[in-house]
């Protein structure tokens, strides 16, 4: 007969060195200001906020089953945010951040009442038309500046510089370092489970009593409102904003580059992916159009051969998994007593 007893594991050896590699590289942004160069330091914001933008879209596509290619309308009405509130309200661009936030998932509401009567590749083509159609209103309203765009320097007047690099960068941090861990916290809780239960079979999920609806309704807010912040912080390290450049598809096509490479579904995912962009991009940038050409011939070949993205190829083949949000079963045998 089988003495044993189960004990659930959430925690695997990779995530413990996993939590200290990542304790180290926290502090080591932290403190990047005073000892890095402000080119390492731009550098290192850029990646931190393209890893926020990753994760969320990985977070709505992912695990929510929310195809969407108009990121990039929350992304430039963040943007906007500076024009409104920093030009026009004299608001601190850095307090503008979490307001734009807030801004931003307001507008998803109404928006998301409308999207989510679609379905499918309609759902995705409809979130482009959304985001064109904040480009549109925005090139047509004269008092943020219209088609021509408008600088946003005055928002940072008076504020030194080592300041305002340095707060940009830890804004950054926040933004790329807390997108990972609330998506790895939210995966963890029952709301997860019932995330990845909408996104394998909305009937299936129903008949367990998960609210599909509230769900999608949550997903899409929260993925909004991140990138209406990180859209914020992005004009503000380039102190000009133009409606081509704010609602840009590039923004989206970047996320999805990432999370397709890296590995979509995964909280590692995005992190690898990001990576992998920046170095592309360091490597082929000097080669003009060529690079976008690349860039696109790599996620066409991941897509066909390697679909589950790099870091789903090695967590398959070596068992790796720093943020485990699976539930482990093991039985223990229990000693037996003598006789």
């Amino acid at each position: 007969m089988d003495h044993s007893t189960p004990t659930i594991e959430r925690g695997t050896p990779a995530s413990q060195i996993g939590l200290a590699l990542a304790l180290l590289l926290l502090l080591a942004a932290i403190s990047a200001p005073w000892w890095a160069e402000r080119s390492a330091q731009r550098l290192l914001t850029e990646f931190l906020y393209t890893l926020a933008l990753a994760q969320l879209w990985n977070l709505m596509a992912g695990y929510g089953g929310l195809l969407s290619v108009g990121q990039q309308g929350f992304i430039g009405l963040g943007g906007y945010c500076l024009v409104v509130l920093g030009l026009d309200w004299g608001i601190n661009p850095f307090l503008i951040v979490p307001l734009a936030g807030v801004l931003t998932a307001a507008v998803a509401i109404p928006t998301a009442a409308v999207l989510f009567r679609l379905r499918g590749a309609y759902f995705a083509v409809g979130t482009w038309v959304v985001a064109e159609v904040f480009r549109l209103l925005v090139a047509n309203t004269a008092s943020v500046g219209g088609g021509s765009g408008t600088s946003i320097t005055r928002t940072v007047t008076g504020i030194p510089a080592w300041w305002r690099e340095s707060t940009t960068l830890w804004l950054a941090l926040a933004l790329g370092a807390g997108a990972t861990l609330a998506v790895y916290w939210l995966l963890r809780s029952r709301h997860g489970l019932a995330l990845t239960a909408v996104r394998d079979s909305e009937p299936a999920a129903e008949s367990l009593g998960v609210s599909v609806a509230r769900m999608k309704w949550f997903v899409y807010i929260v993925s909004a409102a991140g990138c209406g912040m990180v859209g914020a912080l992005i004009f503000i390290t380039k102190l000009r904003i133009a409606p081509e450049a704010a609602f840009s598809m590039d923004w989206t096509a970047a996320m999805f580059f990432v999370v397709i490479i890296g590995g979509i579904g995964t909280i590692e995912g995005p992190i690898v992916g990001t990576l992998i962009y920046f170095l592309l991009r360091e490597f082929l940038s000097d080669y003009g159009s060529w690079y976008m050409i690349v860039l696109g011939c790599v996620a066409v070949a991941f897509m066909l051969w390697i679909p589950r993205g790099v870091w789903g190829l090695m967590s398959s083949r070596f068992g790796l998994h720093f943020f485990p949000v699976q539930r482990r079963v093991r039985l223990h045998a229990l000693a037996k007593e003598a006789p």
